[in-house]
């Protein structure tokens, strides 16, 4: 669902910025956004790690406060600007989390499903976003329960859980039941349960169906099947999914989104939809479809 802000006043924003360590080309991006940020009077929060790198490369002509969790961005900050790719973007929700902080994605990487801001926008993007014109795209996230908490607090993800094989190691075998209901055995190199949102990436590869971001459902898809009548399937996300895994080798790979946990057989997996969701920022010229066109290249026939 998307939702649109127009301001009643201007007033000094709270602005974090996240991103890995920079390339002197990321830097020249970086130092645009700095820039503009300061000339609208915001105050800055820059992730630590990123400072740390940027610091020497970039200046700063106001105050700033470094964060490296939740706790210091929760309360404070009134958007988070993701610096990156698809994969920065990610990271960034282990330190939104229910905050309900808008994330604003820069795309400086390929392509950029989640961070739709192109890097050549940089500038009148966030004269947008400063000014109250934008958009806030409600995403919903999965939650991962294991008799262990593997992940602890962290157990939830914005794309997609995967089960998948440790090694170069013979296929394993994963039993699926959702609601109960046993749906499936899958001989396969693995298994992804993914979001509507995570629907365009890792499932997608693996030839999942592409789900709106509204449409209230999980995507089930399998990794390099053996059985060749296997397709995915979508479900409600209002279900419960229950996985067990057994196969020739003792240990197996559970990832939530890019971070990536090794477990035993012994370990049942419950995935259901988590109790938060997570906001991106989307410019009002922008939606869905048009993002699946340009990523996709959609539309590119001489009929058209």
């Amino acid at each position: 669902m998307c939702t649109l802000f127009r301001p009643y006043k201007f007033a000094p924003m709270n602005i974090a910025i996240y991103g890995r360590t920079g390339s002197l080309e990321i830097n020249g991006y970086v130092q645009q956004l700095v820039s503009k940020l300061e000339s609208m009077r915001c105050k800055l929060l820059v992730y630590k790690l990123f400072y740390d790198d940027i610091c020497k490369k970039i200046t700063f002509n106001s105050d700033i406060r470094l964060f490296t969790s939740y706790e210091e961005l929760n309360g404070h900050t009134d958007f988070l600007f993701s610096i990156g790719g698809d994969g920065t973007l990610l990271e960034t929700i282990t330190l939104v989390r229910d905050s309900g902080i808008p994330i604003m994605g820069i795309n400086l990487g390929r392509m950029g499903f989640l961070s739709s801001i192109q890097k050549e926008m940089i500038i009148p993007a966030v004269e947008e976003i400063i000014n109250g014109n934008y958009l806030i795209n409600t995403r919903s996230l999965l939650h991962l329960d294991t008799d262990r908490n593997i992940y602890g607090n962290l157990n939830f993800a914005l794309n997609e859980v995967t089960v998948s094989k440790k090694d170069s190691s013979s296929m394993i075998k994963i039993h699926l039941f959702v609601n109960e209901q046993f749906l499936n055995s899958y001989w396969a190199d693995g298994l992804i349960v993914a979001t509507p949102t995570g629907s365009t990436g890792y499932s997608l590869s693996c030839n999942g169906p592409i789900l709106t971001p509204d449409s209230e459902n999980f995507v089930i898809t399998p990794i390099a099947t053996h059985n060749l009548t296997v397709r995915p399937i979508v479900i409600p996300d209002k279900s419960t999914i229950r996985i067990r895994v057994e196969g020739r080798e003792a240990h197996f790979l559970v990832g939530l989104d890019s971070r990536t946990q090794t477990i035993d057989s012994s370990t049942e997996l419950i995935i259901r939809k988590e109790n938060f969701n997570i906001n991106l920022v989307q410019q009002p010229s922008e939606n869905f479809f048009t993002t699946l066109r340009r990523k996709l290249t959609w539309g590119l026939d001489f009929r058209n």
